[in-house]
């Protein structure tokens, strides 16, 4: 999968903190744990709504 695309995010430092926390305990980094969640949801999403069509995508 080619990964060409940059996301920012603001958060409080407390949840930061918290997410460093639970990357390292699963052994990912702050980027692969962001990633992993972001794909439970996508995965979630397309179980309960069917997958998202290509054509929508842009």
């Amino acid at each position: 999968m080619k990964r060409d695309k940059h996301l920012g995010i603001r958060m409080d430092s407390q949840l930061h903190k918290k997410l460093v926390y639970i990357a390292e305990y699963e052994g990912r980094s702050l980027n692969w744990q962001v990633i992993h969640l972001i794909q439970e949801c996508v995965r979630d999403f397309e179980r309960k709504h069917g997958p998202i069509p290509e054509e929508e995508l842009s």
